[in-house]
């Protein structure tokens, strides 16, 4: 029987882990062709390209940040911008979370909802000086820039007109008030930039796991939904049409929905198939004092939100405040014994997520301190008409809010496949 070519063997030979690692091959065979190409020889027409020692890549081996960390900044900065109307306040809070979306957004289609959020923000703006324009405004002013025919109503119409004098004063008004409401919309759309809402459903009590649910999915689906937008406007443009105006925007809103249902139905086989909706058997009276618990504690908690905002209710906010939290976390905690499933690598709370939150918090704190102390600063009077002053203080408790571009790690750079070269012919 006459031998066989070791490359058409289907058992290969042992490796020696020497210095002659490749074993001698007869000439010829496709095992030697292999073998020098191993060994660094390259294979007949080409030329070997230069082989460089493998550069380590960029470590990271910092965990990213809770996302309950980001959305509490987040809404501690939200918070800040409610006890304000002082619009150079308010861009600086902007300005803040800005800085801080910009440094620490991670490379993922969820993350960019920011800029929808600024635009939404924009658009509530405009449609409050818009009303105020056409509807008139309480604030009584001197300053006239333009007066509209106005619309005559009748008698039980009392208080609203349509149309008549615009005037500086009750558009000023109007843009302090509505930029309170748009610095919160875009402090929302920083933590859904920042956070992982995966993350965050997976970080929930299992007394919330539900509502949670939920919630991360009304979420995710404008990130989404804006991601689809503009992939199919890009492949519109590609194919030479328009993707702008009522057309475009009617020609892409089938296929956004084709693939919003297409997503829904992947979620709910997923939720399906890892068993969403077991519960583990609990005691009546546990169902029962946890209920109690937890509704208790949000009646204290919107009593004590309520005695805090009011002047009345300064001596009795805070106790009723915290206890509420109390019992509220009492009841989550009890609820979360319904609840059978488990966390896989379960992110985890540590100085640096204590640093985020605190840096929020120090924000919002201090906020409403320089609003007890120094009201006309942080609420400027448009009557008379003069240009707001900028507290240094308040201004300094907000740049506290720049702390998480600092402490946080930064995003990991997305991964690009380095090119293969091209073999070269060897010059006849």
């Amino acid at each position: 029987m006459p031998p066989t070519d070791p490359a058409d063997s289907h058992t290969t030979p042992p490796r020696p882990t020497g210095s002659h690692a490749t074993p001698p091959q007869p000439a010829g065979s496709r095992a030697a062709g292999a073998a020098r190409v191993g060994a660094g020889d390259p294979p007949s027409g080409t030329l070997a390209a230069p082989v460089s020692a493998p550069t380590p890549g960029p470590h990271h081996r910092t965990a990213p940040i809770h996302p309950g960390a980001w959305w509490l900044w987040a809404l501690a900065l939200g918070t800040a911008a409610t006890r304000t109307t002082n619009p150079l306040l308010l861009s600086l809070l902007v300005a803040v979370s800005a800085y801080v979306v910009i440094a620490r957004r991670p490379h993922a289609p969820w993350s960019r909802s920011y800029g929808a959020f600024v635009k939404l923000a924009l658009a509530v703006l405009v449609i409050r000086l818009l009303f105020t324009a056409v509807l008139g405004s309480p604030i009584p002013g001197t300053h006239t820039l333009v007066t509209l025919p106005e619309v005559p109503l009748p008698d039980w119409a009392q208080g609203i007109r349509l149309g008549g004098r615009v005037t500086a004063e009750g558009l000023a008004f109007a843009l302090y008030d509505a930029m309170k409401l748009a610095t919160l919309l875009i402090c929302v759309g920083a933590a859904n930039a920042l956070a992982n809402p995966a993350r965050l459903l997976k970080s929930l009590p299992g007394a919330l796991y539900e509502m949670g649910v939920a919630v991360v999915v009304a979420l995710t689906f404008a990130p989404n939904l804006i991601a689809d937008v503009q992939r199919l406007r890009a492949a519109r443009r590609l194919r030479g049409r328009p993707d702008g105006g009522v057309r475009g925007l009617l020609q892409v809103g089938l296929p956004v929905l084709e693939g919003a249902l297409e997503r829904s139905v992947a979620l709910a086989a997923a939720m399906d198939a890892r068993g969403y909706g077991r519960t583990a058997q609990v005691p009546a009276p546990v169902r029962r004092t946890t209920a109690a618990l937890t509704l208790g504690g949000l009646l204290g908690v919107c009593a004590g939100t309520y005695g805090l905002l009011t002047a009345a209710g300064g001596t009795y906010g805070i106790p009723v405040l915290l206890v509420g939290v109390a019992a509220a976390l009492a009841g989550l905690w009890l609820g979360g014994r319904r609840s059978v499933r488990t966390r896989y690598r379960p992110d985890r709370w540590d100085a640096r997520a204590w640093l985020v939150t605190a840096s929020g918090v120090a924000v919002a704190a201090l906020m409403f301190l320089a609003a007890a102390r120094d009201p006309a600063a942080l609420h400027p009077g448009v009557v008379p008409l003069v240009a707001p002053g900028l507290p240094l203080w308040p201004a300094a408790a907000v740049l506290i809010g720049l702390l998480p571009a600092f402490v946080t790690p930064a995003p990991a750079p997305t991964s690009v496949p380095a090119p293969v070269p091209a073999p070269v012919k060897e010059p006849s």
